[in-house]
């Protein structure tokens, strides 16, 4: 996390945290959602407006984490931005190395070693790291096959939900945090 954040956080502790205003694609592009993107429907039906800023993009992906709950944010200096994940919080691209699994980069910049791979009821590949969890990009599936067929990976057949369940991600904070309100009451 960014000094400047940090001193943030201890300037201003009790900023409210922020829903609904932040989403990551399975691509790995950030999207911000005003008011009418947000109810023009869920994320990804309504994405709303790509963030092409290289300098903001690097800036949220710094300061990206998670809660105890699953719930992934950017820390917004003292506000808590959570995130809408269209598949996964980690986005994977993927170097190929001669006679070797593929190396593995996240969308954030990290290095990530795999530990397991799936293979969700939409087709989709996700892999299981040391850092954490993620889609395989589109553009890298030709790598991943290759890892596939080199006997490197060998992918488990499962659903989008039971993989949330399973790695403790949440895809819509949002959702649970409405949810929450609603109990509340």
């Amino acid at each position: 996390m960014d000094d400047i954040v940090k001193a943030a956080l201890k300037k201003w502790p009790n900023v409210p945290d922020c829903y609904g205003w932040l989403a990551l694609d399975a691509r790995g592009d950030w999207y911000m959602r005003d008011d009418r993107t947000q109810h023009a429907g869920p994320f990804p039906k309504a994405k709303g407006s790509r963030i092409q800023h290289d300098k903001l993009r690097e800036f949220i992906e710094r300061n990206y984490d998670t809660d105890d709950h699953g719930c992934w944010f950017f820390q917004n200096g003292p506000q808590r931005v959570y995130v809408e994940l269209e598949a996964a919080p980690f986005v994977w691209r993927l170097r190929a190395v001669d006679g070797g699994p593929p190396v593995l980069r996240s969308h954030t910049g990290r290095d990530a070693v795999h530990q397991s791979v799936w293979l969700d009821e939409h087709d989709r590949l996700f892999v299981a790291t040391d850092i954490g969890f993620g889609i395989v990009h589109t553009l890298d599936m030709e790598t991943a096959a290759d890892a596939v067929e080199q006997g490197h990976w060998a992918p488990e057949a499962t659903t989008l939900a039971a993989l949330a369940q399973r790695f403790g991600h949440q895809l819509s904070p949002q959702s649970l945090q409405a949810a929450d309100a609603h109990l509340a009451r």
